[in-house]
């Protein structure tokens, strides 16, 4: 009988939150399909952002979620995406959020608060993490790199299925500027840059970190990745560019996918069950 139990939580659905500077999401996530079970739900941000204020938010969103139907165990665990840079459940970055999440376990922070285990991710990882399980990159062996375009540049470096975490590539330096502050969407609108002139930013940026990193695929997502015709076609490079496809529940799908790994609810993907990009 427990090895039934056990079997019964495996791919069962969990609760994926994304916070975010304006916004905090969540919803139920199907493991086997990578979708929600129902609608998203948001809240705002609190401003100020600060931890307490926060953390009272997620758990609202969790409550929210848990009175569902098809809501999940009350003691499963609940994974969360962050803007900032994550490491051992310890912030050592933020974006768009109170300063004083420095140096915070945001792990103990929530698990606490919402009395259930918690493991955050940032944000783009998690996005990353589920395009290449269930969007564009499904089934793709060696280097994935998920790149999303907006504020800044986020990156997700995805390698045979399995996330290596907090990589910013949208840091690099190039002609000496940060990466970010020339080639984003918002660089491109504060810039008044034509898709034309945007494209060749990207084309900079694009065959750098391919000449880094070889990469099998990467995906591009992002508010603009809607427009993804409009650049896309202009770039050259060796490597496969595709659009992501998960859109904006990339993040909560990830952040649940996390958990389901880390606790082993999910399958993690193995090597011989991916294939070579077309």
């Amino acid at each position: 009988m427990a090895k039934k139990d056990e079997k019964s939580k495996k791919n069962a659905p969990l609760i994926g939150i994304d916070i975010g500077g304006t916004g905090i999401k969540g919803g139920i996530v199907d493991l086997k399909k990578g979708k929600l079970v129902g609608d998203r739900l948001r809240v705002s941000t609190p401003q100020p952002s600060t931890p307490e204020a926060v953390a009272d938010a997620v758990a609202q969103v969790v409550a929210e979620l848990s009175a569902r139907p098809d809501a999940p165990a009350a003691d499963s665990p609940v994974g969360v995406t962050f803007p900032g840079i994550i490491q051992h459940g310890v912030v050592h970055s933020t974006a768009n959020v109170d300063n004083s999440w420095l140096d915070l376990d945001i792990d103990a922070l929530l698990t606490a608060r919402l009395g259930r285990p918690v493991e955050v991710i940032n944000d783009a990882d998690a996005a990353g993490l589920a395009e290449a399980r269930y969007g564009a990159g499904e089934g793709v062996s060696g280097t994935v790199l998920v790149v999303t375009l907006g504020t800044g540049i986020g990156s997700a470096f995805i390698f045979d299925g399995k996330l290596v975490p907090n990589a910013e590539l949208g840091h690099l330096e190039i002609d000496g500027f940060d990466a970010e502050s020339k080639a984003s969407a918002v660089a491109r609108e504060r810039d008044g840059l034509s898709w034309e002139q945007y494209s060749v930013l990207l084309q900079r940026y694009f065959s750098h970190v391919e000449f880094l990193f070889s990469p099998e695929l990467f995906i591009v997502g992002g508010g603009i990745s809607k427009r993804s015709d409009e650049y896309l076609p202009k770039l050259s490079l060796r490597t496969p560019i595709v659009p992501a496809e998960l859109k904006n529940d990339a993040g909560i799908v990830g952040a649940a996918l996390e958990i389901a790994l880390k606790h082993k609810l999910a399958k993690s993907p193995s090597v011989q069950g991916l294939a070579q990009p077309n």
